[in-house]
């Protein structure tokens, strides 16, 4: 895994695919004036290079609640290990190794505020998580 082949084309590539990864190659090399065999070539590469990790959407239901759980953890268990749990728990969507007060950046997703709960109860029962602090998100800007 490593950024030193990638050029102003596969950046360009990257930020159209961010904003909508379902653009079909033939309006990626449009845009950027080359085939479409090489934006399928520069993305495949993408790929095996992992700097594309994975093909997602993003959504939000209406009568679903998200929250940020900013996570404190004890030096003697490392940090990934405490992250790896996190991110097998069910309700919470991504995990972000940070610096600063919290150690690790929860995004959860539940139903209802019982179901946050629940997720934040079972965080905090990881052995090394020693303290977290939790916001509810009420909008996102895209």
């Amino acid at each position: 895994m490593g950024n030193a082949n990638v050029d102003e084309n596969d950046l360009k590539i990257l930020e159209i695919l961010k904003k909508n990864a379902r653009t079909p190659y033939t309006l990626i090399a449009k845009e950027l004036k080359v085939s479409e065999a090489a934006i399928r070539k520069r993305i495949e590469k993408l790929i095996r290079q992992g700097i594309i990790k994975r093909f997602t959407i993003e959504y939000e239901l209406e009568n679903e609640i998200k929250a940020i759980v900013m996570v404190q953890s004890t030096p003697q268990i490392p940090t990934p290990e405490i992250s790896k749990k996190i991110a097998k728990i069910p309700g919470v969507e991504v995990v972000y190794e940070t610096t600063g007060d919290y150690d690790i950046l929860v995004i959860v997703r539940g139903t209802n505020i019982t179901s946050i709960n629940r997720t934040i109860d079972e965080i905090r029962s990881i052995q090394g998580v020693v303290g977290t602090n939790s916001t509810i998100i009420l909008r996102t800007w895209f």
